[in-house]
């Protein structure tokens, strides 16, 4: 089992449970799901599958090719040409990839101050953008034939922002000014 889905049944739950004021147990906020998406763009064929590996690296699973709706000629887009992927994250590998995001990838992002407080929908989502994936270990730095950013949804069960906030914050992720 992941470290972090027992940290969250053994410790977080209860915690939340007394910091918010809730009587049911099936009211404490969890993670449903985490979606990391990658947007490449027109890339030739050979860094396609560059990125798509170093995706597959990091989540641990197969991304799921995400194409163009629409041709757009301003921006040399035809219908149907892949232009990102994604991978959505569920249940064990969930846990482990935000153990690995909060406990490995964050702190080496040089400067880092944490993460903005600003990412929340409203709903209770949180999305976190990165620069470059090569703050994951297990990316090797020297590979690495394209540099691309990539975003990181975090959904949770919870009803509001503040609730996602201090499920999230007991997960470790590090809020810039607490």
């Amino acid at each position: 089992m992941a470290r972090l889905k027992d940290l969250y049944k053994e410790k977080i739950t209860p915690e939340l449970r007394e910091t918010l004021g809730l009587d049911n147990p099936m009211l404490v906020p969890r993670l449903e799901k985490v979606v990391v998406n990658m947007g490449f763009g027109i890339v030739e064929k050979d860094e396609q599958k560059s990125l798509l590996e170093d995706l597959a690296k990091i989540t641990g699973q197969k991304p799921m090719l995400c194409k163009a709706r629409k041709s757009i000629s301003n921006f040399k887009l035809r219908d149907g040409m892949v232009i990102g992927a994604k991978v959505t994250l569920r249940g064990e590998r969930m846990y482990e990839f935000v153990d690995r995001l909060v406990s490995h990838a964050l702190p080496r992002i040089r400067d880092f101050r944490g993460v903005s407080a600003s990412g929340f929908d409203g709903r209770g989502s949180y999305t976190l953008g990165l620069r470059e994936q090569t703050i994951f270990p297990e990316i090797d730095v020297a590979s690495v034939a394209i540099e691309k950013g990539m975003d990181v949804t975090f959904v949770t069960s919870s009803r509001s922002d503040k609730e996602a906030r201090a499920l999230l914050a007991a997960l470790g992720m590090p809020f810039a000014g607490k």
